[in-house]
C-alpha cells in the first residue's frame, strides 16, 4: 500500500511540475517559441537562435517544405510565429482562409531581376525580341510591373498586383512576352532575349540580381511593397513582447551581416514601423477583397 501511495505521489508531483514548466524547455528557464520557415538552413536561424537565447528565450525554428502549412500551422497553435513569405501571399491567405493573424514586422526583400545572355542593358532591347516571364500569379504582375518601371512597356491604370498581359496598353518594341513554369525562366536564357527570374530559381541557377541582373527591382520603389517578406503572428498574440522581441532581433546587426554573407546581396534587410507594417497589411486586403 505504502508502494502504491508512494508511486501516486510522485506522478502527482511529475503533472504539477510539467503543468507549472508551461512555455519552458527542458531546462526549466528559458521560454520557448516556435516560428515557421521555409529553409530552415538560412544563415540567419542559428544567429537568430544564439541572440533568442541571450534573451532567456528558447527559438525553435519549426522547417515546412510548402507555402500553405506555416500559415495554418500558425492558426492552429501548432507553432507562434511565422516568417517565410511575402505581404501580397499572406494577406491572400487572411482574405481566403479567414484565419486571424496578422504581420508583426518586416524581414527581408528578394529583388526580381532581368537577366540576358544577349544584352547589357534594358535599352539594348529590339523590336520583336522574346521576353520570358514567370506565369504564377503572384510573380506575372510583379514581372510586368518591373518592365514598366524599366520604361519598355506600360500598363493601365487599374493593373494592381493582379493584372496580366491583357492589361498592356503600349508595347512599342512589340516585344513577345512568353509566360512559362517559374522554374523554366532560368533555363530558357539562351533562347530569350530577357528572362524575368525570380530571387530563388536565380539562385539555384547560380544567379544575383545585384551582380548578374542587367536590370531589377529597386527596394526603395513603391511597387515592391507587395513583395517584402513578413514575419506574422496571431491576431490575439500580436503584441506578445516576446515576439516582438523575436521581430526585433531579425533587424540586428548580426543577422543582417549572416544575411549578406549567405545571400550576396540578393536579400535585403527591410526595417519598417509596426504601423507602416499594419498599413501594409490593410492595402494589400483591398487587393483581394
Amino acid at each position: 500500500m505504502k508502494k502504491l501511495l508512494l508511486l501516486a505521489l510522485t506522478a502527482l508531483a511529475a503533472l504539477a511540475l510539467a503543468a507549472c514548466g508551461g512555455n519552458e524547455n527542458s531546462e526549466g528557464s528559458d521560454k520557448v517559441i516556435k516560428i515557421g520557415v521555409n529553409g530552415a538552413d538560412g544563415a540567419q536561424w542559428p544567429v537568430m537562435v544564439e541572440l533568442a537565447k541571450k534573451e532567456g528565450i528558447t527559438l525553435e525554428v519549426v522547417e515546412f517544405t510548402d507555402y500553405i502549412l506555416p500559415n495554418k500551422a500558425l492558426a492552429a497553435g501548432d507553432i507562434d510565429l511565422n516568417a517565410f513569405q511575402t505581404i501580397s501571399f499572406f494577406s491572400n491567405f487572411v482574405n481566403e482562409s479567414g484565419e486571424d493573424l496578422v504581420p508583426i514586422s518586416t524581414t527581408v526583400f528578394a529583388p526580381l531581376g532581368v537577366y540576358s545572355d544577349k544584352i547589357t542593358s534594358i535599352d539594348d532591347l529590339q523590336k520583336g525580341d522574346k521576353v520570358a516571364i514567370p506565369n504564377d500569379a503572384s510573380t506575372l504582375p510583379r514581372a510586368l510591373n518591373l518592365l514598366q518601371e524599366a520604361g519598355v512597356l506600360e500598363l493601365s491604370d487599374d493593373f494592381g498586383i493582379t493584372g496580366d498581359e491583357t492589361k498592356i496598353t503600349s508595347n512599342p518594341l512589340e516585344l513577345e512576352i512568353i509566360p512559362m513554369e517559374p522554374q523554366q525562366t532560368a533555363r530558357v536564357l539562351p533562347d530569350v532575349t530577357i528572362s524575368l527570374i525570380n530571387n530563388g530559381i536565380a539562385a539555384q541557377a547560380g544567379l544575383t540580381p545585384t551582380t548578374d541582373a542587367i536590370y531589377y527591382e529597386n527596394s526603395e520603389s513603391e511597387t515592391v511593397e507587395p513583395y517584402i517578406n513578413i514575419m506574422a503572428a496571431r491576431a490575439e498574440e500580436a503584441d506578445n513582447e516576446d515576439y516582438l522581441k523575436i521581430a526585433e532581433l531579425y533587424h540586428t546587426p548580426e543577422v543582417e551581416e549572416a544575411i549578406k554573407e549567405e545571400f550576396k546581396g540578393s536579400q535585403i534587410i527591410i526595417r519598417k514601423t509596426a504601423e507602416e507594417t499594419a498599413t501594409m497589411f490593410e492595402n494589400m486586403l483591398k487587393y483581394y477583397k
